[in-house]
């Protein structure tokens, strides 16, 4: 099949990034990759988190070798520093690892998962309130501006960081961050942190775009919203196809996950058509909550004792 063409965002790192990515934070088959690939998807969000980083490179192979891309130059791979290696002397070494597992040789993109640190000895999300150590937004930024210097990331970033963070790191950054990666929809919107990254030049991507519905954690607060399916009929379209329009017109980048071709297919069919003034403004009445609260970084003994602390909400 004939690949569709997503068209590209300039980051201020001055490399192009496709607007539309595909998630990998729940494993996906194999299979579902090629067909991403197939379908037309050329930007890869993964993390040392996810334990999806060979399958991604494996698939990139595997595309290679059907001819489906002609060159690893062709995509856009997104890949994170986790929390244990959110360290100084950590980082380069959590690339390196990173890149063998991806099977590369270096990563469009690198960023800090989460404004935290854990202790090294964690095993993914298997930790106490003890575990959770002081992070150093500067020093480990340091770290991350050698990793692009170096030619690993071609560009850098963060995810997961507010305002205040965001104002801290960039008090002594050499290299602005490209990107922050964070939770975006339209019952969440991040109205105030878009117009203060707009503002700074940083790309916000949009992590669980259609509310992680189908997610143990989840809601079906953006999936079943009557304001969507409304808009979705008028348009003839899909409720996840006028979401992830949305995102694309408040000038972010959505990461989608689904393993339904068809649905994988209507996801990146977003860029030909628009909502109007008249819609964006319903959607505007949609009520706010965030559907991750990441209480699992919150602890009397740790760095942040709030969701407020940990979020700058």
């Amino acid at each position: 099949m004939e690949a569709k063409k997503v068209p590209d965002v300039v980051l201020n790192s001055g490399k192009k990034m496709p607007a539309i990515g595909y998630g990998t934070a729940t494993p996906p088959p194999p299979t579902a990759l090629i067909d991403a690939i197939d379908i037309g998807y050329r930007h890869f969000d993964t993390a040392s988190l996810y334990n999806t980083e060979e399958l991604l490179g494996q698939a990139v192979s595997k595309a290679l070798e059907l001819g489906l891309i002609e060159n690893r130059d062709e995509l856009f791979i997104t890949s994170k520093l986790w929390c244990t290696d959110a360290h100084h002397d950590l980082v380069l070494p959590a690339l390196k690892t990173t890149l063998k597992k991806l099977g590369l040789e270096y990563v469009d993109l690198y960023l800090i998962h989460w404004p935290v640190r854990l202790k090294q000895d964690v095993k993914g999300l298997n930790f106490k309130g003890e575990d959770l150590i002081p992070f150093d937004i500067k020093e480990t930024w340091e770290a991350m501006e050698e990793c692009h210097r170096l030619g690993l990331a071609k560009s850098i970033g963060v995810s997961n960081f507010g305002i205040k963070k965001l104002s801290i790191l960039l008090e002594d950054a050499k290299i602005s961050p490209a990107v922050n990666q964070v939770e975006m929809n339209p019952s969440w919107n991040q109205g105030e942190l878009i117009e203060f990254c707009k503002m700074k030049g940083i790309h916000v991507s949009a992590w669980s775009p259609l509310g992680a519905y189908k997610d143990p954690w989840g809601s079906a607060a953006v999936m079943d919203n009557p304001i969507l399916h409304e808009i979705a009929e008028a348009k003839n379209k899909s409720v996840a196809q006028i979401v992830l329009r949305w995102i694309y017109q408040q000038g972010a980048t959505p990461i989608v996950k689904s393993f339904n071709k068809e649905r994988m297919k209507q996801n990146i069919e977003i860029f030909d058509w628009e909502l109007n003034q008249e819609e964006l403004d319903k959607i505007n009445q949609i009520p706010q909550r965030r559907t991750l609260n990441a209480e699992m970084f919150i602890s009397e003994s740790g760095p942040y004792k709030s969701m407020e602390e940990l979020l700058d909400d």
